[in-house]
Formats: structure tokens, C-alpha cells, sequence
């Protein structure tokens, strides 16, 4: 970790956690200003290598010397904003600059298939916004500055699902309820800080959390509470609240969906883990009741509901929408056991659920580029006409089920671990219960992608062929990472030990 640490001259890294806000603002507005779309894509895709050297010289750094306090303007907070880097966010900017990168290289063959020439440039500028949106709501250690940042991603990706209405008009009219329940979302959260501020006269979380540990409770925080809940919620599509999710999934551009179903419901759930052990107070009686009677019930509620709902769709991504849905109340699940074990579980399942996905979207994207992939009977043959990506999708399918040699089994295993030891029985079937839904779902794919005839023309079956490089190399990578760190789960175990940890401590 010390020579991820010295990744960058010293100058430099002292302020790598402005930087890594900064420059892909600064290059969004680059971006926007390029001639053609490719070179905008070089500027992208400069600014998703830069975040992603940043993320690991701060791991390097928070493994070292442990929390980074970075004071905006040299005011030290709570008079000034702070930038905060822990073991908890950490993970979080990890997955938000390597998921981004990948995202970005994806983004080549896939935008230049489906945006249209001279709308490229904005296209690849809303993305660095809604990057930098993203990594500011991570890193910040201020409330008012994560309603701020969050807003700022939300805006830009109401406008990247918008701009798949050139292929599908579907997409305009899923932008717009993202836009209606984004904001409802925003308001929830942005009330919920107001009475925070309220109560405590700070919008610093590390003293907000003073404040009110040494003044306690009063139902002004606990309307807070409420709040922020339901309005984190809705941003992470906690069940009931994910309605916005299958149209703005299924009908967005491809390297939109691949980019938003890895990172953004979980920087919303990061935020929310944020709250509740940050600035809250897990003992605190009104959020000891919501692990149990919000946090686990509806996870394990959405769990089975969702997966059951994506039985019974006909377009493969929004089959993998229910199933993101699905995916957030096992993090929900963890969460609602209020313990270190539980906590890990989920933290882990986030990591690994979002190179799923990344892997599966990108298949789908892949595909896409050479047949129209709208039902279950546009996936027939694919298995013997692309191979390769095929293959990235089976393996990453695969590891959604939970099937063991993948870090879905992973994940899920600790999550069961961590129930038994809970004593919560019934929370093992639900997962057991969800799991084997999930196998019929991704099993219906897959039997179509390797079993059925692949697409003809004048009664000839089409030749194999292969999606572009710049489409293979990501969904190959991800997809083997699935299997990677099944063999290798220790990075990953300790990063999310680490979180719960810092977290939770002793308790």
C-alpha cells in the first residue's frame, strides 16, 4: 500500500482529493468544446485514468496513515467544507474511477453506434459531470454538499438516459419520471438536512455527530432521520421506491446503463451507510428500529418481489433492472442486521454486484452493436455468433445466481454467515429463496444465448464474429474478475471489513 501511496510527487497527492473532484469538471467543460466525438471520448478518457490514479494513491495513503481531513481554502471545518477520505468511502471512490475507466473505454464503439455525431461532445461532457457528481458525493464530508454534488450527477444523467431517444423515444419519457422522482428523492434528503441543521447549527457530518451525541435525540432529528432515508432510498431504488429504475435502465444508451447500474445506486447506498453510522447513531432507539423494520424487511421484501418481477420480462435489460433492484435489498438485508458482519457482507456485496452488472450491461451493449437486442428471442444464437461476449455474459450471469468459482457465491456466502450468526433464519431463505428466482431468470438468457438457433439470413446461419476491442476488453475484464476474486477474495474482504470497522468498531 506505501507504494500506492507514492504513485504521484507529494505535491500533488497532498491534494489528490480536490483533484480528483476538479479535473473531471474541469475536462467536462474541455469536452464540450471538442470538434468530434472522438477526441471528446480522448478527454473522457483522460480524466477516468486521472480519477482512477488518484483513487488508488488515497487507498494507499488511508492504509497508511489512516482518515485524510482535506480543509477547502485552509478553513478548517465546521467553518469550512471538508473533503473526507476513510476506509468506508475509499472502496467507494475505488469502484466509482475503475468501473468509470472501463465505462469510458466501453463508451468508444458503443456512443459512436447510438449518439448521434454532433451531439458526441455534450454527450461525453454530461458524463464527466455526472463522474464528478458522483466522486464529490463520496468524498465530501459535508451534508449540504452531498445534496450539492448529488444534484449535479442527477442533472447530467437525466440528460444522458434523454439521449437515448435518438434510437428509442422510450428514453425521453424514462428520463422524465427519473427527473420527477430524482427530484422528489433530492427534496426528501435536502429537508432532512435542513432539520439536521436545524437541531445542531453545523452541516460538517463529524460535527453534526458531536452535536448530537452530546445533546441527544429530539424529534426534530428523528423527522431527519425519516427524511434522509426516504430520500437516500429512492436515489439507492430501495424497494418500494425504485420505480424509476427499469425504464431508465432499459432504455438509457447502453454505456449509460453499464456505467449508472455500477455505480450509481451504490454511492446512494454508501451515502446512506454514511448517515445512519456517521451521523447517527446506531444504538440511537429510532435507528436500531429501522435496521430491523426498514432497512431488513424491505430489503428482504425487494429481494423476492424484484427477482420475481424479472421472471417475468421479455427485454433482457430490464430483467436486469428488477434484478439491480433485487441486488440492493441483499445490501439492504446486511445493512438491517446492524452488525460488523452484516455490514461487511453488504459492503462486499456492493463491490461485486457492480463488476456483475458492469460485465452483464456491457454484453448487452456488445451485442447491440451487432444485432437489435429488444426481447428474449434477439438473444437466440448468440452463443455461437459472438462468443466472446457471450461468454463475458454467461460468467457474470453466473455470479449473479450466486454459482460457486464466482464472487457472487462470495458475497452471498458471507451475507448467510452473517445472518446465522444474527439468528436470522428466515433472512437465509429469503437469500436461498431469491437466489434460485435468479437462476431462473438468468437461466431463460442463457438458454436462449447457447441452446436456440442463431439468426439467419436467406436460411444461412451468420457467421461468428466479435464486438469491437474497445467493447471486448472491458466486458472481458470485468467478467473475469467475477471469477479472479472468487480465488482471490481477499482485497476485496479486507476493503469491506475494514469499512465495517470503521464504522462500527468494538460494537
Amino acid at each position: 500500500m506505501d507504494i500506492l501511496a507514492h504513485l504521484l510527487p507529494a505535491g500533488i497527492a497532498a491534494h489528490a482529493p480536490v483533484l480528483l473532484v476538479v479535473i473531471p469538471l474541469i475536462l467536462a467543460g474541455i469536452a464540450a468544446l471538442m470538434p468530434n466525438g472522438r477526441l471528446a471520448w480522448g478527454v473522457a478518457l483522460l480524466g477516468a485514468i486521472i480519477v482512477a490514479v488518484f483513487a488508488l494513491v488515497l487507498l494507499g495513503e488511508v492504509s497508511s496513515t489512516g482518515v485524510i481531513s482535506y480543509h477547502l481554502g485552509g478553513w478548517a471545518p465546521p467553518l469550512g467544507i471538508e473533503y473526507r477520505v476513510d476506509a468506508l468511502n475509499v472502496p467507494i471512490l475505488l469502484l466509482v474511477g475503475f468501473i468509470g475507466l472501463l465505462c469510458t473505454i466501453f463508451a468508444l464503439p458503443s456512443v459512436a453506434d447510438e449518439i448521434e455525431a454532433d451531439k458526441r461532445p455534450m454527450f461525453y461532457s454530461a458524463f464527466l459531470i455526472c463522474f464528478t457528481g458522483l466522486l464529490g458525493v463520496t468524498i465530501t464530508g459535508d451534508a449540504f454538499n452531498v445534496f450539492v454534488f448529488m444534484e449535479v450527477s442527477s442533472l447530467s444523467t437525466y440528460a444522458l438516459v434523454a439521449m437515448g431517444g435518438g434510437k428509442d423515444r422510450r428514453a425521453l419519457t424514462a428520463s422524465y419520471n427519473y427527473l420527477i422522482l430524482g427530484t422528489i428523492g433530492a427534496t426528501f434528503f435536502v429537508i432532512g438536512v435542513g432539520f439536521l441543521y436545524m437541531a445542531t447549527g453545523t452541516l460538517n457530518m463529524a460535527d453534526i455527530a458531536r452535536v448530537l451525541a452530546e445533546n441527544g435525540h429530539t424529534r426534530v432529528t428523528e423527522a431527519a432521520f425519516a427524511f434522509i432515508v426516504v430520500g437516500l432510498g429512492l436515489k439507492a431504488a430501495m424497494f418500494p421506491l425504485h420505480v424509476w429504475l427499469p425504464n431508465a435502465y432499459a432504455f438509457a444508451p447502453n454505456f449509460v446503463t453499464a456505467f449508472l447500474a455500477s455505480t450509481a445506486t451504490k454511492v446512494a447506498f454508501y451515502v446512506l451507510i454514511r448517515f445512519v453510522f456517521s451521523v447517527f447513531h446506531p444504538e440511537v432507539s429510532f435507528v436500531a428500529i429501522s435496521f430491523t423494520w426498514i432497512f431488513a424487511v424491505l430489503g428482504t421484501v425487494g429481494m423476492i418481489v424484484a427477482s420475481v418481477q424479472a421472471i417475468f420480462q421479455t427485454d433482457p435489460r430490464r430483467v436486469l433492472a428488477y434484478s439491480s433492484v433485487a441486488q440492493v435489498g441483499y445490501m439492504m438485508l446486511g445493512l438491517g442486521m446492524g452488525t460488523k458482519a452484516g455490514l461487511s457482507a453488504s459492503m462486499l456485496h456492493l463491490m461485486n454486484h457492480a463488476m456483475m452488472k458492469g460485465a452483464l450491461f456491457m454484453a448487452l451493449g456488445a451485442f447491440a452493436l451487432k444485432f437489435s437486442v429488444r426481447d428474449m428471442a434477439s438473444l437466440n444464437g448468440l452463443g455461437r455468433t459472438m462468443p466472446v461476449s457471450a461468454s463475458a455474459f454467461t460468467i457474470a450471469g453466473l455470479s449473479l445466481v450466486g454459482v460457486p468459482l464466482t464472487v457472487g457465491f462470495t458475497s452471498k456466502w458471507y451475507l448467510i454467515i452473517a445472518a446465522l450468526d444474527h439468528g436470522w433464519w428466515w433472512a437465509v431463505a429469503a437469500l436461498i429463496l431469491s437466489s434460485l428466482l435468479a437462476l431462473v431468470y438468468v437461466g431463460r438468457m442463457l438458454m436462449a444465448i447457447w441452446t436456440e438457433d442463431p439468426p439467419s439470413h436467406h436460411g444461412k446461419a451468420l457467421a461468428a464474429t466479435m464486438a469491437p476491442w474497445a467493447a471486448v476488453v472491458p466486458m472481458s475484464i470485468l467478467a473475469l474478475a467475477n471469477v479472479y476474486f472468487f480465488f482471490n477474495a481477499d482485497p476485496l474482504v479486507h476493503l469491506a471489513r475494514a469499512a465495517a470497522e470503521a464504522m462500527m468498531g468494538g460494537r
